[in-house]
């Protein structure tokens, strides 16, 4: 079972998760920013607004732009993911974003990151359908720590579907087992 941890949206809790990264996502066709990237463009006194205006942030989908969060922010690192154009966002492009920031997250030999899900942060795909993707991912990660932001309701939400996923595994080990 994968240990699901939460931070509410919020920058006083975002403040107190100490991690090394946070990861938001970016569409390319939505400005101004939305979700994680938005309260993180606040504190940044628009540093990624000013970016995305310069064509230096784009939000296509696979790009991966890593800029230095300290000291507006208690993160080392800040990645900012592209999820694509929004009326495109569905279940296979919430997989390949997800996959492409544990690689990032690899690349950078980070342990503790606090992560938006995919086009989670505006809802772009249900917590049920990410908690099926986001277990199915993270089966062999190893990571000390993975934080995802989330609103109460979607983390118990989600809490909820990997539990029940847990309990259909385990018994489908125990009719196996007969």
């Amino acid at each position: 079972m994968v240990d699901l941890r939460f931070v509410a949206p919020d920058l006083r809790r975002l403040d107190e998760a100490g991690s090394e990264v946070v990861v938001c996502g970016v569409w390319k066709d939505e400005r101004p920013l939305t979700g994680l990237a938005c309260l993180l463009d606040w504190r940044l006194a628009g540093r990624l607004s000013r970016l995305a205006k310069q064509g230096f942030l784009v939000g296509d989908l696979g790009e991966v732009l890593v800029l230095p969060a300290r000291p507006r922010l208690p993160f080392d690192k800040l990645l900012a993911c592209g999820l694509g154009p929004r009326a495109s966002f569905g279940e296979a492009t919430f997989r390949t974003v997800l996959e492409r920031i544990l690689d990032a997250l690899t690349g950078l030999s980070v342990k503790k990151a606090v992560i938006e899900l995919p086009g989670r942060g505006d809802s772009g795909v249900e917590p049920e359908q990410a908690a099926s993707i986001l277990l199915d991912v993270l089966r062999d990660d190893e990571r000390d720590a993975l934080c995802f932001v989330e609103e109460l309701d979607a983390q118990r939400r989600i809490e909820k579907h990997a539990q029940e996923r847990d309990r259909t595994a385990l018994r489908a080990q125990g009719m196996a087992a007969r």
